[in-house]
């Protein structure tokens, strides 16, 4: 007998022999042992995954002539000894017909069929129609059909195999019993290729192994047909084939998986003219730019399913090398963006098929993910903050000095007794220093206050005390106010601390207050790049509600406030309040209106660019001069 490839040499004769369908041949055995069997079968599944091996061996299972039981057939499996299963494994049993449907799909071929069956088998038990490729068989051909499979005389059994079930009418497949194969899991591959190449006395990388499990793409005849080839390929050491993984990459024209990382690393590098030098090694070594976008395509599925599931996820069907590849690729993009470039990998790979020069195609298709890369996410532009985005990463600018700040004296006060200055308070919750109350003779000692205009204002409040750089005096931000909005101004009055209410005294060290408490948390979202957060709540009104944080921002929708304070920011929110001391339980919530550029002049972050721009002498003087206020601030300046 001549040579025999892999595929048909090591095709199971057994149930227990098939990888990958546990779930039929449960079924099948469960069945025979019952005497349960149905008139007619449809196997549907991918290529190469047993739907006809099984058929075979259900007909060698039906017809077998040793009895269940005996030593030589403890189970219903077939005993493979007797007349009838060696017949049907070679193919010359009379009693199981097995016919190509794409050759015989017509309706005379059905009515010769048909005709056929009403005839008792010629020695077996059984007459048994194997149908192959049963989706070709026409619609007239399969009405001819209809009949006999709904009433077949109780000797016939029809097994139909196919991989488009859904081409069968429904009136076929209600009369049959459908099994649905499963592809073949990667694992299973690998360990049917390890023992083949034992038995086939060729040494194999587990690397090379991997390769051709992993080129099987769900399907054990494919690898073994890919194997086959690269045996008679490979050279031969000590009168044994080596398998390596260099020389199965060249046999199939494949590109290894590092080159699609270092693609993707100058991907989210942004490096352009790295990623194009790379490409254009690539094509001059020869590769196709169709091949190389299917290959990154299914890199990009792989990288996706390890940033959705982790490394060791079942659905990545991959060596562990492989599978480390993939997990390294996805901590450089967020899960959006490794969605964005396998959409716009797939868009490209379908181009090239019905584009004259693929080469341009495909380096435009590249450079789409880089730019890609600078799309601002939605739920930032829906917010309403995605002006301030430009300050990402940028260095907070020094608060200039005011021509209006200047040390004012204080008058007599009243002696009151000093307060514990604990952050937590009697409650043992967050709270701001209260505001400190002044003295009839304080306010008479008093001087008015004098804006850059020369108007006179009238005290209204004091903010939250912040310390000054030099540690010797504390300022105090005041909204002064005389008449209507037309006139408002704003002055810095700075005072000696000596000469200080008890109340408002600078904070002791090591004390804890909401304003710190709010710098700490708005930095840390900013510097993990939650910009959008960031702004959000760094404008927001921080308050305490019982032993819980509330935060009101400008308001919003709530689906809207929770795509920008999503899972990730609540968890950076939760550890700042961790190591700062504080309750860790917080409620993000929308106010009653307060827009977002309202509340940034009220209170903009210390040390950030839009503190810089609302105290720059410009600015205020043209918020007098056209009654105007400011909603965003965006740095243009050159990064």
């Amino acid at each position: 007998m001549g040579y025999q490839v892999l595929a048909r040499k090591y095709r199971p004769q057994r149930f227990a022999d098939v990888a990958g369908q546990d779930h039929v041949t449960r079924t099948l055995l469960n069945a025979l042992s019952q005497n349960r069997m149905a008139h007619g079968y449809i196997f549907s599944g991918h290529r190469g995954i047993g739907k006809t091996t099984i058929a075979r061996i259900l007909a060698m299972a039906l017809n077998c002539r040793t009895e269940v039981g005996a030593a030589e057939r403890p189970t219903p499996e077939p005993c493979g000894v007797c007349d009838s299963c060696n017949e049907v494994r070679q193919g010359t049993a009379v009693d199981v017909i097995e016919i190509d449907a794409a050759t015989n799909r017509g309706i005379d071929e059905i009515r010769e069929l048909r005709d056929a069956a009403r005839y008792s088998p010629a020695r077996d038990r059984y007459k048994i129609y194997i149908l192959d490729e049963a989706h070709q068989i026409t619609d007239a051909a399969f009405n001819a059909l209809l009949k006999t499979l709904e009433e077949p005389p109780a000797h016939v059994i029809f097994m139909m195999a196919t991989t488009e079930p859904e081409n069968i009418p429904q009136t076929i497949r209600s009369r049959c019993q459908h099994f649905s194969f499963h592809a073949v899991k990667f694992d299973d591959i690998l360990t049917q290729l390890k023992m083949i190449a034992a038995e086939e006395q060729v040494e194999a990388e587990d690397a090379a192994l991997a390769l051709l499990a992993e080129a099987g793409d769900g399907s054990m005849r494919d690898a073994l047909s890919i194997m086959d080839q690269a045996i008679a390929s490979a050279p031969v050491e000590n009168g044994r084939p080596v398998l390596s993984a260099t020389q199965i990459r060249e046999l199939m024209g494949s590109v290894p998986n590092a080159v699609f990382e270092r693609l993707l690393e100058a991907v989210a590098a942004g490096q352009s003219a790295a990623l194009m030098e790379q490409l254009n090694v690539l094509l001059n070594a020869g590769n196709s730019p169709s091949s190389l976008a299917r290959h990154m395509a299914r890199y990009l599925r792989n990288t996706l399913m390890a940033k959705l599931g982790g490394e060791q996820t079942e659905l990545l069907q991959i060596s562990a090398d492989e599978r480390a590849r993939a997990a390294r690729t996805a901590l450089l993009f967020t899960e959006e963006e490794v969605t964005r470039n396998l959409q716009i990998v797939l868009r490209t790979f379908d181009e090239l098929n019905y584009r004259q020069e693929q080469r341009f195609h495909l380096e435009l298709g590249l450079l789409k993910l880089i730019h890609a890369q600078r799309l601002l996410p939605l739920e930032e532009l829906l917010s309403g903050v995605a002006s301030s985005a430009g300050m990402r990463g940028s260095t907070p600018s020094p608060r200039p000095a005011s021509s209006a700040s200047r040390t004012a004296s204080v008058g007599t006060q009243t002696a009151t007794p000093a307060p514990t200055l604990s952050p937590f308070g009697t409650s043992g919750s967050l709270s701001s220093p209260p505001a400190p109350k002044e003295s009839a003779s304080m306010e008479r000692s008093r001087p008015a206050p004098v804006a850059e205009t020369g108007t006179a204002v009238t005290p209204q409040r004091l903010a939250t005390p912040f310390p000054v750089a030099n540690g010797q005096t504390t300022g105090f931000a005041e909204t002064l106010t005389e008449g209507s909005l037309a006139k408002q101004a704003t002055a810095v009055v700075e005072i000696a601390p000596e000469r200080l209410p008890a109340a408002v005294a600078p904070p002791a060290a090591g004390a804890i207050s909401v304003a710190s408490v709010r710098n700490a948390v708005v930095q840390a979202l900013a510097a993990a790049g939650h910009s959008s957060a960031s702004q959000l709540l760094g404008a927001g009104v921080w308050t305490l509600d019982g032993a819980s944080l509330r935060i009101e921002v400008a308001a919003m929708g709530k689906k809207m406030l929770s795509l920008t304070v999503n899972a990730a920011a609540e968890k950076i929110i939760r550890q700042q309040l961790q190591q700062l001391g504080a309750p860790t339980r917080f409620l993000v919530a929308p106010g009653t209106g307060e827009s977002a550029g309202q509340a940034l002049a009220a209170a903009p972050l210390a040390g950030s660019v839009q503190e810089a721009a609302l105290a720059n002498p410009l600015v205020q003087r043209a918020k007098e001069i056209f009654q105007a206020e400011v909603r965003s601030v965006v740095d243009l300046r050159k990064k």
